[in-house]
């Protein structure tokens, strides 16, 4: 019986390994995932961003032990890099998005030949965390940071749950995004490998300034207006997300119970 954890011919497992990076968005193969994300609306956006990672994850994770470990590194910095810097100059949120998908592929895929649990448990808060998100854009019909930055006059309520999501993608500790992040670099740090950890970690850093960027703009200051624009004195009625509350709580709240989480794996 054929299974894909015998991949003993190290050609065809390249050829399977390029293939779910190409699947995956990684560098150099992410050119598609900003351009299709921002075509979409943002509930396909968010299937393209979550539901379709599961299966070429799933082909990486059963043929990771004959995997090409270097070339599947430079692969991750290199998404690493194209996820951190393409996303600087962008307005458009949902190609934010992507490229912070790109970002969060490489530190997936970095841990993958020395813990492939470890991917599993990234990926899960990644698809919590990029949920969160999107859901909270769609309730504000918000696609740019023009528009990000009228929430506190449209949807007063968004305001500081927008910026903790965000601030929780960028791996900002205490919230949940850190929890990945911390445990791939201890991954590598009990494999003696400390200057991959660095490189990618200091990489990352350019993430978290675009999404402040974000909040900035939501939060904390208002674009130029005239002095006739008024405050809305009724706002809008929300529409009903029975799931928004528990995945707020998961995106914030995850952390206290990571040490029970990292026991399991």
């Amino acid at each position: 019986q054929w299974t894909m954890t015998n991949t003993t011919n190290q050609y065809s497992s390249l050829m399977i390994m390029m293939a779910m990076a190409m699947k995956l968005g990684m560098a150099p193969f992410h050119f598609w995932v900003p351009e299709v994300t921002q075509g979409t609306p943002l509930t396909s956006g968010l299937l393209l961003l979550t539901w379709q990672k599961l299966a070429p994850i799933s082909i990486m994770y059963q043929i990771s032990p004959s995997l090409n470990v270097s070339l599947l590194l430079t692969l991750s910095i290199l998404s690493i890099m194209a996820g951190s810097w393409g996303g600087l100059n962008q307005t458009q949120l949902r190609k934010i998005l992507a490229y912070s998908s790109i970002t969060h592929m490489g530190w997936m895929m970095a841990v993958l030949p020395y813990n492939p649990n470890m991917t599993i448990l990234n990926l899960t808060i990644y698809i919590i965390l990029t949920t969160t998100a999107f859901l909270l854009l769609n309730l504000n019909s918000s696609t740019t940071t023009l528009l990000l930055s009228r929430t506190w006059n449209k949807m007063t309520w968004l305001t500081p749950l927008i910026p903790s999501t965000l601030l929780s993608l960028g791996g900002l500790p205490p919230l949940t995004g850190f929890l990945p992040k911390w445990a791939i670099i201890e991954e590598f740090t009990k494999n003696n490998s400390l200057i991959i950890p660095t490189i990618m970690a200091t990489i990352t850093l350019l993430n978290l300034y675009f999404y402040l960027r974000l909040i900035y703009s939501t939060s904390i200051t208002l674009l130029p207006m005239s002095n006739n624009v008024k405050m809305k004195w009724q706002f809008e009625h929300t529409k009903p997300t029975p799931f928004l509350p528990t995945l707020i709580a998961l995106t914030t709240l995850l952390l206290p119970i990571s040490p029970f989480m990292l026991m399991i794996l």
